[in-house]
């Protein structure tokens, strides 16, 4: 195995990137999502990048895991914190530090970049495989819980 590059996604990503959404929310939630309408939101993240950006990880010529950056003003701290979302890294790519050589690649940019302060993420509480990951990378869960309201 070759290491994987890690870049920002182009729009030729799309295919991939929405295969990884529809399976991600299979694994994780159990929920079946609606191809056409994922075709559509991820088309709509590459039309207008104050939506946001993916990052990608391609081995061997092939995306095998994918990110979406979205953004959030941070008053207190005046600047930018990177939200991470819509995580996914193939089966066969799991475990061998795909998404560790990703997020490393996310931290560097923001760590590099004066007007980005940091970068956050939420989970689903019964993920506990990813959890497990991000703790490894020294991010916590300890100061924020997250809700939501979601029509229906």
């Amino acid at each position: 195995m070759n290491n994987p590059i890690y870049r920002e996604a182009v729009p030729a990503d799309a295919h991939a990137i929405v295969e990884f959404q529809i399976l991600m929310a299979r694994e994780t939630e159990e929920i079946e999502l609606d191809r056409a309408t994922v075709i559509k939101g991820v088309d709509a993240v590459f039309d207008d990048a104050t939506r946001g950006h993916y990052f990608v990880a391609e081995l061997d010529g092939a995306v095998v895991a994918s990110l979406m950056i979205t953004h959030e003003w941070s008053d207190w701290r005046n600047g930018d914190v990177w939200w991470i979302q819509s995580v996914y890294v193939i089966a066969a790519a799991r475990g061998k530090g795909v998404y560790k050589g990703l997020y490393d690649h996310i931290q560097q940019i923001v760590a590099a970049d004066a007007n980005l302060r940091g970068i956050r993420l939420y989970v689903d509480k019964r993920n506990t495989r990813a959890q497990t990951v991000y703790s490894r990378l020294g991010m916590n869960g300890e100061h924020y819980q997250v809700f939501e309201w979601m029509k229906s």
